[in-house]
């Protein structure tokens, strides 16, 4: 396990972090500012930094280049106190592992520190195919650690919903990008999944593709709609009957959360969206 170098000495934040590092084990050093942090990465190796949530992005991501002079293996957790689409843009331009704003999550951000200590296939994690203001679209391979990390930047693209209707969008994201990583590519880290973030005048728009053969939409909405109380594992037998695989009920929840889920033919192609009026 990687050390971790934690910006910010005075920070509630940064300690919390910290503090939530030491107990899963993690070695970790703290450094009052970007110079300090300079300073540590001279002299020693550091599998992780975490920023200041107190510098804007714009001075962290010119802190990363200078860290990756001489550390360019470094992986760089950005904490923020606030985000603009061109800042999440350049964000991802640089291979920042993640990116986090306000209400931080201590807990949360200590968790994906440490996986990020461990993992070493990072680098060609993400991949931006095309960004500006308004429409991004990325390429990510399929593992739990890749979406995760995806999740991080689509929170901060939808930054201007309302916080509640925000939440809904993310919990209908994450159930569609982990049912595509796992029933399109069975989480195979050489496959990848197309997710594009879309902000129109009217709504906001997430699409997902997945590289597996699809599913009937129909299929998985009859399953959902057995009786099981007398028998629980009469779904099982039933997809077993139809051909159908595994999982799909997070689809059906994601349906709950957004006002538009719609699916390509072959249903490999899913459309989330939620409309500007309705926030």
């Amino acid at each position: 396990m990687s050390r971790v170098l934690v910006i910010g000495t005075d920070n509630l934040i940064t300690h919390a972090i910290g503090d939530a590092l030491a107990g899963a084990g993690l070695p970790i050093v703290y450094a009052a500012g970007p110079v300090g942090a300079l300073q540590q990465l001279r002299l020693r190796s550091f599998g992780v930094v975490v920023t200041s949530p107190d510098t804007p992005i714009e001075e962290d991501l010119a802190l990363l280049e200078e860290m990756r002079l001489f550390r360019p293996a470094v992986k760089c957790i950005v904490l923020a106190p606030r985000s603009t689409p061109d800042e999440v843009i350049a964000a991802l331009r640089a291979k920042v592992f993640a990116c986090f704003t306000p209400p931080f999550d201590p807990v949360a951000i200590a968790s994906l520190t440490q996986d990020a200590a461990s993992d070493s296939g990072w680098r060609d994690g993400i991949e931006v195919v095309t960004a500006r203001p308004g429409w991004v679209t990325v390429r990510a391979n399929c593992s739990l650690l890749t979406a995760e990390r995806l999740m991080t930047f689509a929170e901060e693209l939808s930054a201007q919903m309302p916080m509640s209707t925000r939440q809904e969008m993310m919990q209908a994201l994450h159930e569609i990008l982990l049912n595509a990583m796992e029933h399109g590519a069975a989480f195979h880290p050489d496959q990848v999944v197309e997710v594009s973030a879309v902000r129109t005048a009217r709504a906001f728009v997430f699409y997902v593709r997945d590289p597996g053969s699809g599913f009937k939409y129909e299929s998985i909405l009859e399953l959902a709609m057995l009786d099981t109380s007398q028998d629980p594992t009469l779904h099982v037998v039933r997809r077993d009957e139809t051909g159908v695989r595994p999982g799909g009920y997070g689809l059906l929840l994601a349906g709950g959360t957004v006002d538009e889920l719609i699916y390509s033919e072959i249903g490999n192609e899913v459309l989330l969206i939620k409309y500007m009026d309705t926030l």
